[in-house]
């Protein structure tokens, strides 16, 4: 089960809202196989901003044996998603191996609180956060990505912000749907991608030690539980399935990413065997 990262030298990829979380640890996953990234985000070292900047993840890529290129961009904001696709066919002659589109919003405020109010008495504005910054921005990036991957043989979309609990309701109305949706898109975008080489796949995080997880724990004088994983356990299953050369059989599927280190058999960065995260019992949406 120990990481053979797979040579993906030559390669080029651009993943979204990589400044931290899990998109830097699958733009970090990327670079020890000798990708060049493009790392996406509005956080950037010059505005000012805390640790977790695009710069510092571009740089930690390029440490790691890749080629990190730092690309702000706000995924809200349709001309600069259009720019930066623009950029990337122009500094790597219209080749694009790999998009991994990760960018997701709605987890700003106290959102323990928010989560745990009824529909009716929550904020409409974290359905607006979620629907705007999560699923409609992983849409206008696969738009704007689209004539690259096609141009590119064998190209990869991935979409992280699904969920295979289909039997399992996911605690907070807007969260619920827009996973739903999010994994739905997977198999719309995978039917008209299809004739064109371009293989679709979900990618899903499960129980992620991300920054603001492991600062949530903290604050409680706890550490994350054992069943979580790394951001970068990730970005093993994005790297193994852009490597598969027979991930055209994964189009329009979507899993998480312990159930594809079943598949390629690899381990966590500490070694550790991940088991797919289930909700409790209560949370099943009918019995079986």
């Amino acid at each position: 089960m120990a990481w053979q990262a797979p040579d993906l030298s030559g390669r080029v990829a651009v993943v979204t809202g990589a400044s931290r979380g899990v998109g830097r640890g699958i733009a970090l996953a990327l670079g020890d196989c000798g990708a060049t990234v493009y790392v996406t985000g509005r956080t950037t070292r010059s505005a000012g901003a805390g640790p977790g900047t695009v710069d510092d993840a571009a740089e930690a890529v390029t440490a790691r044996g890749g080629r990190g290129i730092a690309a702000p961009t706000d995924h809200t904001a349709d001309d600069r998603v259009a720019a930066l696709f623009a950029r990337v066919a122009e500094e790597q002659d219209g080749r694009l191996d790999l998009v991994v589109a990760n960018a997701w919003g709605g987890y700003e405020g106290d959102v323990q609180a928010e989560f745990a109010r009824p529909f009716w008495e929550g904020s409409t504005d974290r359905w607006d956060a979620m629907f705007t910054s999560g699923l409609r921005a992983q849409f206008t990036t696969a738009r704007a990505a689209a004539p690259a991957l096609i141009a590119t043989p064998g190209s990869a979309l991935v979409i992280t912000g699904g969920t295979d609990l289909d039997g399992f309701y996911l605690g907070n109305v807007a969260y619920d749907v827009v996973k739903a949706a999010s994994s739905r898109l997977v198999v719309a975008l995978a039917r008209e991608l299809r004739a064109h080489d371009v293989v679709v796949v979900g990618v899903y995080p499960g129980f992620t030690r991300t920054e603001a997880v492991v600062a949530a724990f903290a604050a409680e004088g706890a550490q994350p539980p054992a069943e979580t994983h790394s951001p970068e356990f990730v970005g093993r299953a994005v790297a193994a399935v852009l490597a598969d050369p027979d991930r055209m059989a994964l189009s329009g599927t979507g899993a998480q990413a312990a159930t594809f280190a079943a598949r390629y058999g690899f381990a966590d960065v500490d070694g550790a065997t991940v088991a797919p995260f289930v909700l409790p019992d209560e949370f099943r949406l009918a019995s079986s």
